[in-house]
């Protein structure tokens, strides 16, 4: 995933909302790969997409200019969150920080928990209906000069921490 803000994410929630309903179906790939300019990540058992992205922050890092970046995506993510828990209820809360800890060698975590853990500290997340698959919403940040992100995973049952 590229962490420029010169990606195209999707401007939009309704197409925010299609992105998300798209990559639910979409097939998981045999191996790693990118696509969409760097908006989305896919591998065996997973995608990420970036749903909204933020200014960078290389030229001012000041809480004036940081704040309302982070207050637009916050917002963004509720309405998100609202619509896809009217479709699949209430979602649970997947704390990523122990992903971290596991994160070298034969405990690495799976993917994309392996990604999101080094972007966001948790994420809501909706178990699919009717399919071994979930959907997560985050907002991370790879670093603070880089945009925030809102992300949107899907994953397999097996990959949620336990």
């Amino acid at each position: 995933m590229n962490t420029d803000s010169h990606s195209t994410p999707p401007t939009t929630t309704e197409a925010r909302l299609a992105l998300i309903d798209s990559v639910l179906a979409l097939p998981f790939p045999a191996g790693e790969e990118s696509e969409d300019s760097g908006v989305r990540s896919s591998g065996p058992g997973h995608h990420l997409v970036i749903l909204r992205a933020s200014q960078d922050f290389w030229d001012d890092r000041s809480p004036e200019f940081i704040e309302p970046a982070e207050q637009e995506i916050e917002a963004e993510f509720s309405v998100l969150a609202s619509a896809l828990s009217e479709r699949w209820g209430e979602p649970e809360t997947v704390d990523l920080w122990p992903c971290l800890e596991s994160e070298e060698g034969a405990d690495a975590p799976p993917e994309p928990m392996g990604q999101l853990c080094n972007l966001a500290g948790s994420m809501q997340v909706w178990r699919v209906p009717g399919s071994t698959r979930w959907i997560g919403l985050a907002v991370g940040q790879a670093d603070p000069e880089f945009p925030i992100w809102l992300l949107a995973a899907v994953g397999e049952a097996a990959t949620l921490p336990a």
